[in-house]
């Protein structure tokens, strides 16, 4: 059973993040044509005020995509409206954090003030630090990278039948998930940051933004298929 609360809380986070972009979206004026939880073929649609929301094949993310016909379209959408849509996503998955811990305070020692508000606060800025620190030693540590395969597994160990520990599982995961997403890599939110900043000083960033991307797409599948790699040698 902890092992299916695990993969039901790695959707959820996802879920969760994906709908911070749809949010920002929405405040930034951009149409949404497609909302996905995973990639690749999808598994079930439906259609609602414009948008398709899916649920897809592969369950290694998912995605917000906005309802423009073409690249140059959107790359003619003003800088801060193309950030804004952008950060949504990390700024979900840092919400997120907060509100499982201000519910796991809550529980364990009552609807405080303090519990509710600035112990979940330090908690959430405390494991943001810290699992940022961390971020470096997955480049030098190559063993300890984990794919979904293993994050589950893991979960459904540290989960057991602990709600307490469900909350904490959640909201570490969902930091991990915006830490990693910061990262500045083209294809993740923080490199898309990056590069339209960028654009205000040179345009040429623009042409760039396509090659670019395929690379980023290229080692972070790369970096995916090694870490599956490592999970299923961990398991067998």
């Amino acid at each position: 059973m902890s092992y299916v609360l695990a993969v039901l809380a790695v959707g959820f986070i996802i879920l969760i993040h994906e709908t911070g972009h749809f949010i920002a979206a929405k405040l930034a004026g951009i149409p949404i044509r497609t909302f996905s939880i995973g990639f690749g073929p999808k598994l079930y649609a439906l259609e609602r005020g414009g948008t398709e929301y899916r649920l897809s094949l592969i369950p290694l993310g998912g995605y917000v995509m906005p309802d423009i016909d073409d690249e140059k379209a959107f790359f003619d959408l003003p800088v801060l409206r193309r950030v804004v849509l952008a950060a949504g996503g990390p700024a979900a998955s840092m919400a997120l954090p907060f509100f499982c811990f201000a519910l796991s305070d809550a529980l364990r020692f009552g609807p405080g003030f303090g519990n509710l508000l600035f112990q979940p606060l330090e908690q959430t800025a405390t494991a943001f630090i810290k699992i940022a620190s961390v971020i470096p030693l997955l480049f030098t540590h190559h063993g300890e990278l984990s794919g979904i395969a293993g994050i589950v597994s893991q979960g459904g160990r540290f989960i057991g039948t602990d709600g307490h520990n469900l909350l904490s599982f959640t909201a570490l995961m969902s930091i991990n998930l915006a830490v990693l997403n910061l990262l500045p890599i083209p294809v993740l939110d923080g490199g898309k940051i990056v590069m339209y900043a960028m654009e205000k000083l040179s345009r040429k960033v623009v042409r760039l933004h396509y090659p670019l991307s395929i690379a980023g797409w290229a080692l972070m599948l790369a970096v995916m298929i090694y870490a599956t790699v490592l999970d299923v040698g961990r398991m067998i």
